[in-house]
């Protein structure tokens, strides 16, 4: 098997550029005096500069419009820094015109994403490059063009966004004590129903598609749900979707967070992800559930899977949510129809237009890009390696859990996913093949960051258990 081939970001392929009258129509039909420059970094803090926008508009007289940012950007833990990370140098962070959007959460604010570039273009060996190899965007990017320039297949992904809205972080006060999609926990004029209106109402001015909001099972805990779009768009939509959730909440006197669980004895909150996944492909499928690509694609997440978690569940406290049997993905790899205590479930199995797997084992407090690298790396493996889908189609009325050693080896059922982060970071760092599609630089710089993140987020010795929530929830 060969490595897959790094696609630099090349001089010549720097995002193109725009003038002000590009966007002066519509910051005029808005009133948009204010331009954010936004980023997420390696532990999930979104970080931004704010433009007015009279320095916006000198900014895209440049070569390449963006602002400078010191090279330790992405390794900052609060006020700490990772290893590895340093004070000397600067980055470029060059805007990704094609990412912007409105921010009807904040009135007046306008916002783009972009990518880490150096300076000046470095020797790499495919030739000079701008690309920094810690940019979870440019990562992502990257993973797509090869994905479809060599493997001729295209993903979509859609998202889902639990949160809880509470009065108080500590003590810990839901805004409400409700049910599952119950009307009650959005009575007509209660607070939580203005904020998840003008949650809805934002989400849709912004250009991203609402598929539908409702309550979920803890108390004051909601889910909004999105379609599907392509993977770098999707994920950029997450995090606006996110801050126009915390935001909305805040201007209403409550506080949102996406922490994974905030009590034992009540629902977690996750992120659970919709990937579809086309592309011609000769040969025939493991599944007749599945066509050819969708079953290679498969058999990469259940090899992979286990390796991308540090990825997708970063907290100690993302594990108190994926347990077995509460309806989280459970903690063996396997999948199946309509099965949600598989951490992949195969929704609209019957339909091929539709079809997509929901992955289930993420939560709120991942990077979105970092996340979607992950998942996609593994079904590209998939792919690109010609595996072979063993694990079967896991529909018994019983959860893998449940099942005896001897049923679980029948569906090919044998491994399970990590149960804390300290393992996942091991999963993580003993993957050669993922570090290698996804750089061991990225790889090996988020486990320095995810390990320091740890020492900053986990309960303390001798802490009360309500101060370590209480700082979860200030930072997720």
């Amino acid at each position: 098997m060969s490595p897959t081939p790094v696609i630099e970001s090349a001089p010549q392929n720097v995002p193109p550029r725009k003038s002000y009258e590009d966007f002066a129509s519509v910051f005029d039909a808005h009133g948009v005096r204010y331009v954010r420059i936004q980023w997420v970094d390696l532990n999930n803090q979104v970080r931004c500069r704010f433009l007015p926008v009279s320095h916006f508009r000198k900014l895209l007289e440049s070569e390449r419009p963006g602002v400078t940012l010191t090279k330790a950007a992405l390794g900052i833990v609060v006020l700490q820094l990772a290893s590895g990370f340093s004070a000397v140098g600067e980055h470029i962070y060059v805007i990704d015109f094609s990412s912007f959007r409105l921010c009807s959460y904040a009135p007046g604010h306008a916002v783009f994403f972009g990518f880490f570039q150096e300076q000046v273009s470095v020797p790499r060996p495919s030739g000079p490059s701008f690309a920094v190899p810690l940019c979870p965007r440019t990562v992502l990017l990257r993973l797509l063009r090869y994905a479809a320039e060599e493997l001729g297949i295209q993903f979509l992904v859609g998202a889902e966004a639990e949160f809880t809205l509470l009065k108080s972080a500590n003590p810990l006060v839901p805004v409400n004590d409700h049910q599952w999609s119950t009307t009650l926990a959005l009575t007509t004029g209660t607070t939580e129903t203005r904020v998840l209106e003008e949650i809805a109402d934002a989400i849709q001015a912004d250009g991203i598609e609402l598929e539908m909001y409702h309550s979920e099972g803890a108390p004051g805990q909601y889910e909004v749900v999105t379609g599907p779009m392509s993977p770098l768009e999707a994920a950029d939509a997450l995090v606006h979707t996110r801050e126009t959730i915390y935001n909305i909440a805040s201007k209403h006197g409550l506080k949102a967070t996406f922490a994974p669980r905030l009590a034992l004895d009540s629902a977690g909150s996750g992120a659970h992800m919709h990937v579809s996944v086309r592309g011609k492909r000769s040969g025939t499928s493991a599944s007749e559930l599945l066509t050819p690509v969708e079953s290679a694609f498969l058999a990469g997440l259940m090899h992979h899977l286990p390796s991308v978690i540090a990825f997708t569940l970063p907290l100690s406290a993302s594990y108190a949510r994926m347990l077995d049997g509460i309806w989280s993905g459970g903690t063996w790899v396997c999948w199946g129809v309509d099965n949600r205590e598989a951490p992949v479930r195969l929704t609209k199995a019957s339909s091929p237009s539709s079809r997509n797997f929901e992955i289930r084992p993420i939560d709120g407090t991942s990077n979105p890009h970092l996340a979607v690298a992950g998942v996609l790396a593994c079904g590209i493996l998939g792919v690109r390696d010609d595996l072979l889908l063993t694990v079967k189609n896991c529909d018994l009325p019983r959860t893998a859990a449940e099942m005896t050693v001897k049923e679980r080896e029948a569906l090919g059922i044998t491994k399970r996913l990590p149960l804390n982060i300290s393992e996942a970071r091991r999963y993580l760092a003993a993957d050669d093949t993922i570090k290698d599609i996804l750089g061991s630089e990225l790889v090996e710089s988020f486990i320095r960051v995810n390990e320091m993140l740890a020492k900053v987020i986990d309960r303390r010795e001798g802490e009360w258990e309500s101060s370590a929530v209480a700082r979860l929830v200030e930072n997720y």
